[in-house]
Parts: structure tokens; sequence; C-alpha cells
């Protein structure tokens, strides 16, 4: 939008600055035109090259206002040294057009070069900062890496509380179509779609109203081309441009980042680092939920998600025992933990820990 306006602004300086100089007596009311239309066609010519040059190359966004006034600088510089060439090219052919005009050509060649070397900053971005002379500078990032998330990280909601805790101090980026894909995402048919849409708007839009979490919607276009269509592909690439981190807990996504050499943060790769080490031999309590894929096997799950595998627990759905740890499996895209059945636990209401342990120490025998 801003590109947008500064395009109109520019034709409307140059139709200005064009009906000035041709409404000049000097130049409108003299016995010959052709000061008149060296002025109208060299102007409209300029403008027309500088414009379609422009409208034609890949866009960018605006990096920051300092691009506009480095532009407009650089515009002056050329300006002034292209002057003396006018000069010389008028001198040189004879055209035979008066000083006011060759003035006004000047004019609206200075427009015209200042126009294009600002479209320049604003597209190079952070490619070409300081041109002086024409030195291309790698860019740096200042202070911690930024964070990108993805929507998968937004709906898990598990790194607003891990950015609370101060555990990073990155700013947090949100590009644009991630939040467009979470708006499809709320709006699809399914119920558990639509929902898990929504709850990724509310911790989005918590997030923003938190003081504390550093979080920007980045509106960067990332261009379609034949690689990058999906979303997943352009944050790929949106978070190597920036060079930031890719946060996700999508495990596929994980490893096409790795590929691509982008630093991924798997939240539940963090959360499994964090977890309590099950160690063979130890005992815990789990609830069995439902059937196993093998014929003795009963399935529970801890509170924090993490799947039990018990043997010989199939015909005990819904009751809650105490186990035996064996193994256990632990990933990106989760936690496994394997056991066999020791014996009941007793019921909560009325069980005190000390008749709790006694259970327990009867139902699990010493082991050498």
């Amino acid at each position: 939008m801003l590109l947008r306006i500064f395009r109109a602004v520019f034709i409307l300086i140059i139709l200005a600055v064009l009906f000035v100089n041709v409404s000049s007596p000097t130049i409108s009311g003299g016995e010959d035109s052709i000061n008149f239309w060296v002025i109208v066609w060299s102007g409209l010519g300029m403008a027309t090259v500088v414009f379609l040059l422009d409208v034609l190359t890949p866009k960018k966004k605006l990096a920051a206002l300092a691009g506009v006034f480095f532009g407009l600088l650089i515009g002056m510089l050329i300006s002034w040294a292209l002057a003396p060439v006018v000069d010389m090219i008028t001198a040189t052919y004879n055209i035979g057009i008066n000083s006011e005009a060759v003035n006004a050509i000047k004019w609206m060649l200075g427009i015209c070069i200042c126009y294009l070397t600002i479209s320049v900053v604003m597209r190079t971005k952070d490619d070409v900062r300081f041109v002086i002379p024409y030195v291309e500078f790698a860019k740096q990032t200042k202070g911690a890496r930024p964070l990108v998330l993805d929507t998968s990280a937004i709906i898990d909601g598990r790194i607003a509380d891990l950015y609370r805790s101060k555990l990073f101090d990155a700013p947090l980026i949100v590009p644009r179509f991630v939040i467009n894909e979470l708006q499809l995402i709320s709006d699809s048919a399914d119920k558990l779609k639509r929902n898990r849409g929504r709850r990724g708007l509310d911790i989005l839009n918590n997030m923003q109203e938190n003081p504390i979490i550093d979080l920007e919607i980045d509106d960067t276009p990332v261009p379609e081309t034949g690689d990058v269509v999906s979303v997943d592909q352009k944050l790929v690439v949106f978070t190597k441009n920036c060079d930031g981190r890719l946060v996700t807990t999508d495990y596929n996504l994980s490893k096409v980042a790795q590929v691509r050499s982008v630093d991924v943060l798997n939240i539940n790769d963090l959360a499994n680092t964090l977890k309590t080490v099950a160690l063979p031999g130890e005992n815990m309590q789990t609830r069995i939920i439902k059937p196993g894929e093998e014929s003795d096997q009963g399935i529970g799950y801890l509170d924090d998600g993490t799947m039990v595998v018990v043997e010989g627990a199939r015909n005990k759905i819904g009751k809650d025992i105490y186990i035996s740890i064996t193994s256990s499996l632990q990933t990106s895209a989760g936690k496994m933990i394997f056991g066999k059945f020791e014996g009941f636990a007793p019921k909560p209401s009325g069980t005190s820990n000390h008749n709790k342990e006694q259970h327990l120490q009867r139902a699990v025998p010493d082991r050498p």
C-alpha cells in the first residue's frame, strides 16, 4: 500500500512539474514550438521508462524510513552529477532549446532518478544498505535471533508459557500467511479443526496483549514459485531470509527445515528434555484407557500426555493400576513408556498416602 501511494505521488509530481513548465510564457508563447514538445516528450518518456522499470522488477517490503532518505540523497547526488551532461548534450548537438527548457528537463530527470534510487533501496532491503561505492554488505542481525512461529506452535500454546518464564529473550515473529492459515482452519467445516484454529487465534491475541511478550506480525511477502507454494515451504524460506529460528511441534516440518539448513526449535524436543527420566525398574501409577495393539496390552496416559503401554492390562480398562517400568522410548514425535502390570491401585477416596504406600509394597514384590 505504501509503495502504491509513493508511485501515485511520483506521477502527480511529474505531471505538476510538466504542467508548470509548459505553461511558462517563454515556452508556450514562443514562435518555435520545439521547446514545448521537447519538454513534454522528454518528461513523459523518462517518467514512463522509470515507472515501468519499477513496476516490472520484483517487489519487496519497505525496510525502514531511513532507506527513503538514503535513496533520496543518492538520487540528488546523481542528478547533480548528470546536470552538466544535459548541458553538454544540448550544446554539442545544438538542439535549439532555451535555458528554461533545459532547466525543466533537469528537474524531471532529477525527480525520475530520485524515484528510481528510493525504489531500489526499498526493494533491496538489507542486501544493499550502503553504496559508497557499490558494495554489498551482508545482513547482520542485531541481538538475539528472532523466533518464527508456525501454526502448530501457536495452537500448542506452550511457547507463551516458555516466554513468560523468561527462558527466551528473542523476539517472536508470526508471518501474515500463518495467520491466514489459522483463519482458514478456524473456518473449517470440521469441528475439531475449527476449535484448534480458534484456540490458535485466541492464544495469538493473548500473546499480543501481553506486554512481556515481544510479538511482531510480519507482512513480508514470500513469492510463490514452483518450489515455494505450501505454508511449510514459505515458513522455511521466510525463516532463512530473516536469519531466525523456526519454532514448531511438527516433526516433518522440523526435518524439512533441517535439510534446508534452517535452525529449528521443536517444542516437543524441549519438553522431552525437561521431562523426568523414567528408569527401568521404577514403579508408577496410571489408568488404563483402551486396549493396545498386542493381545494382552493395555494403554494408559500420564498427565502430560505420555503414552504408557502395559503388558497384562488388556482386561483392566478403566482401572488405576501400578506398573513396573521396563523401558521407555523418547523421540521428537513424543514419548512412550513400556511396563508390566504389578497390582491395582487403591481408590483415591478415603485412602491416605501411608495406606497407598503399604498397598504398593504389597502389590509390588521386592526385587533382588
